[in-house]
């Protein structure tokens, strides 16, 4: 999102959103990051990823709001091998301080 006018996004800055969502079950170990990075990265969507020192993976991404919905349908399913009992997520405004989506080191504080 960091090109929102090579994007063409001009006009449109009110449906670029934040997306903040904890993935909680068997969601470490088994490639969930780097599932959530292509993912992302399928969608064009800027963020990062994260596991969590309690076994669960944080996702923050910003994009289009359908483009974010989509990628928390495929989240809320997960790579194969994993188990994912629920999604916690939550909305807000866009910041416009995430690059292209990557994969952070555990217990990541946040932007």
């Amino acid at each position: 999102m960091a090109d929102a006018v090579g994007r063409g996004l001009i006009g449109h800055v009110a449906d670029v959103v934040r997306l903040e969502a904890t993935v909680i079950g068997r969601v470490q170990g088994v490639g969930f990051r780097y599932f959530a990075r292509r993912e992302a990265l399928a969608l064009d969507l800027d963020g990062w990823v994260a596991n969590e020192s309690n076994g669960s993976v944080r996702c923050v991404a910003e994009g289009p709001r359908n483009d974010l919905e989509t990628f928390l349908s495929r989240l809320r399913d997960g790579p194969p091998g994993a188990f994912v009992e629920r999604v916690v997520d939550a909305w807000m405004p866009a910041t416009g301080t995430l690059s292209s989506f990557g994969v952070r080191s555990g217990g990541h504080q946040g932007d």
